[in-house]
């Protein structure tokens, strides 16, 4: 039996609450704070004889929720006050109208939304898929839902010790199915990251405990390497007054399982265990020039892979995702990835789709991307032919296709999904286009209008 000291729970929740508002703070306008005092005593009120599985008060979850959402996610007042409440309706005798009268229709809809896509999908079963065809009509209405369900799914993911060991493998294999692509999608890389690292530590615990202690095993070896490996990049960085920070991070313990699973070599094999970051801090209309004289200094000193070279500056990802990458051969004969991307680049690397309300009139690409890719959800939705199981795998396709980039013969930059045919290219400029089109040439060769590429 837990022995439960009310006066100790109260201060831990308090101290909690104001941590929240804490990280809130320097999105908070006039008059949110209130808001989320009412949001915060309405959750506590509603969940006061609730406990979580690891014996600690409910609360704790809504609150954890709410601080990603700010924290990790870079979500404003709206989110915090939907995190609080995300589990009333469904566990409490509060109902949406209480929530609409309060708040107003819009949490009341993120709310209703965030109940509608409860409980563990049962993957494959065609339950699962028809509460997912529900999540998504929710997410085409109002992104927010999806960001405070990963948020949510994030933070029980960190909590999953405290369940039975069936519980754990269902909703880790569901993390992996559906929300770390989610995740991806949405460019939060990391989330995306931890989600699968934790799906590997709770579904196979061995071999991500020995992936760990290996990466702590090289740290030391690692960041002398690093160090040796920037001296001249350094110096030419600093002769030329540009401000900079450099990272060194080891590759996440789900892609160095996943590239010793693959290609079935031992950890001491994976070639490109780490890549090394170098992060600029300058205006807007310098990035460009600058990530690239950045890039050819560390050629001068180092020689590249010409085919490891990936420039998502000049297109970015349809995630929104920015950056340089180049693979370089350093002294001691070992292959290095080198990434280079300015601190507004970094931050929608790291919180995707959210950052780039922060910088919204600065990239307008990734964010029409992201409602292009929204309005194809929307379309895939209200298409409705074909079985939601169908439906799930066509979706998962969609979230992790690799891009093809394609030129109109205006020069216009067309995305396609890796896989694409001339044919959808046509459809895809008009589809007049589309219908009346013949033939097509792919890189001066005839080819069929319906291979892929």
């Amino acid at each position: 039996m837990m022995v439960i000291d009310a006066e100790q729970e109260k201060k831990e929740i308090i101290n909690r609450y104001r941590r929240l508002l804490r990280k809130a703070k320097p999105i908070l306008k006039e008059g949110d704070a209130k808001l989320i005092k009412k949001a915060f005593t309405m959750a506590l009120e509603a969940h006061k004889d609730m406990r979580r599985k690891s014996g600690e008060p409910f609360i704790f979850h809504p609150l954890a929720v709410a601080e990603i959402c700010t924290e990790e996610i870079g979500l404003g007042t709206t989110s915090i006050i939907a995190a609080l409440m995300h589990d009333v309706v469904e566990d409490t005798d509060i109902e949406l109208v209480d929530i609409e009268r309060m708040f107003g229709k819009k949490i009341a809809r993120i709310i209703d939304g965030l109940t509608k896509i409860r409980g563990v999908f049962e993957y494959g079963t065609s339950q699962q898929a028809e509460n997912f065809r529900k999540m998504l009509f929710t997410l085409s209405e109002d992104v927010r839902v999806i960001l405070i369900k990963l948020a949510d799914r994030l933070h029980n993911m960190r909590t999953l010790d405290s369940m039975p060991r069936n519980k754990q493998l269902k909703v880790a294999s569901e993390t992996i199915y559906l929300y770390a692509p989610l995740a991806h999608r949405l460019g939060l890389n990391a989330m995306k990251t931890e989600l699968e690292d934790l799906y590997l530590r709770f579904t196979d615990r061995p071999i991500y405990e020995s992936i760990v202690q290996k990466i702590d095993a090289t740290k030391t070896v690692r960041n002398k390497f690093i160090k040796q490996f920037m001296v001249p990049i350094k110096d030419e960085l600093d002769t030329l007054k540009i401000r900079y920070e450099i990272k060194g991070r080891p590759k996440s313990i789900h892609s160095i399982w996943n590239k010793m699973r693959k290609q079935n070599i031992p950890f001491e094999e994976v070639f490109d265990l780490f890549a090394i970051r170098i992060i600029l801090d300058t205006p807007l209309e310098q990035e460009k020039a600058l990530c690239w004289q950045v890039y050819s200094i560390v050629t001068d000193y180092y020689t590249p892979n010409p085919d490891r070279l990936r420039d998502w500056i000049s297109t970015p990802k349809a995630n929104g995702y920015e950056s340089l990458h180049t693979t370089v051969m350093a002294k001691n004969g070992q292959w290095v990835e080198v990434q280079i991307r300015t601190k507004r680049m970094d931050e929608i690397a790291e919180k995707g789709y959210a950052a780039h309300w922060k910088y919204k009139d600065t990239n307008t690409t990734a964010e029409s991307n992201l409602e292009k890719w929204l309005a194809r959800v929307r379309d895939l939705l209200e298409q409705n032919n074909h079985s939601a199981l169908d439906f799930v795998d066509d979706f998962r396709g969609n979230l992790f296709s690799d891009e093809v980039f394609v030129f109109t013969p205006k020069g216009e930059l067309k995305t396609l999904p890796y896989g694409a045919t001339a044919l959808d290219f046509a459809f895809e400029i008009h589809t007049q286009v589309g219908s009346k089109c013949i033939g097509a040439k792919v890189n001066n060769k005839l080819v069929p209008i319906n291979k892929s590429h």
